[in-house]
């Protein structure tokens, strides 16, 4: 982000400018969703790398016995596409931006206008998030559509769950950006968080096909409740008690992340 493009963000003042909160995010995220298309690579993560996460589960769930399960290949495939999308496009996007900007000394310079920290936490991801949103929906028209998986059966469930990951994922990201160095160890920082989650919190294997002692491990992991609010807005059958557990298991992490960034978080460059 050019000299310019950080003066255009800071404006002129809250008295000169008159600019609102939700103005000043709205120009900082037009900038950062400018410079995310330039990025080649960065617009394949967003944009492509998570329909082949979604093509490729879809392939090897034929290896998984869904028969003790109430999932369909497809459903096991969607819900876990919607768990993969906020993954990839909202904790591996907006992770790198964090850390290129700080280290670019962005973070700083925008922290002497009149942006507030949130206005700038938020605008940097901003762009990740609506592009998550907007391809979650297109995995749930085109699932409903185009392979003939049941409406959700309570969208209500489904969108909370989606919100709640984008708010999670989003902390998590800023969270591992205050332990992350440069720009080229974020793809390394980011990774563990990504296998665990992938492998372990039912986006590519279903929890209902491990042991009941694992499945009970495995639900204190960050994404697991997000993973049990969209399985359950989509599929239904989600108690009052189950319900109150993902969330609160959500909640929980994202209050942890909250505290990470609190007491690691840097707005200079670490080198």
């Amino acid at each position: 982000m050019s000299t310019v493009q950080v003066s255009a963000a800071r404006g002129s003042g809250p008295d000169a400018g008159g600019s609102t909160g939700w103005q000043r995010v709205r120009a900082l995220a037009r900038m950062e969703l400018t410079l995310l298309m330039r990025n080649r690579s960065a617009a394949f993560v967003a944009l492509l790398l998570p329909l082949v996460m979604v093509g490729s589960s879809y392939s090897s769930s034929r290896l998984i016995d869904l028969d003790d399960t109430s999932l369909s290949r497809a459903d096991a495939v969607l819900t876990g596409g919607i768990g993969s999308v906020l993954l990839i496009v909202v904790y591996l996007g907006v992770l790198p931006v964090y850390v290129t900007r700080r280290e670019e000394r962005v973070l700083k310079r925008l922290r002497a206008g009149e942006l507030r920290d949130l206005e700038i936490l938020a605008g940097a991801a901003l762009p990740s998030v609506v592009l998550a949103l907007a391809q979650c929906v297109v995995l749930v028209t085109a699932g409903t559509l185009l392979l003939d998986v049941r409406a959700p059966a309570s969208p209500l469930v489904l969108l909370l769950g989606v919100l709640l990951g984008v708010v999670l994922l989003s902390a998590l990201a800023l969270a591992t950006a205050g332990l992350t160095r440069t720009v080229e160890s974020a793809q390394i920082t980011g990774t563990p968080l990504l296998f665990i989650s992938l492998f372990g919190s039912g986006l590519t294997v279903p929890l209902e096909v491990f042991p009941d002692r694992v499945a009970s491990f495995l639900e204190l992991l960050p994404v697991t409740g997000v993973m049990r609010l969209v399985s359950g807005g989509w599929l239904g059958g989600l108690s009052a008690g189950e319900l109150i557990s993902a969330v609160a298991g959500a909640l929980a992490w994202t209050v942890l992340s909250v505290l990470a960034v609190r007491r690691w978080f840097y707005w200079e460059p670490r080198r």
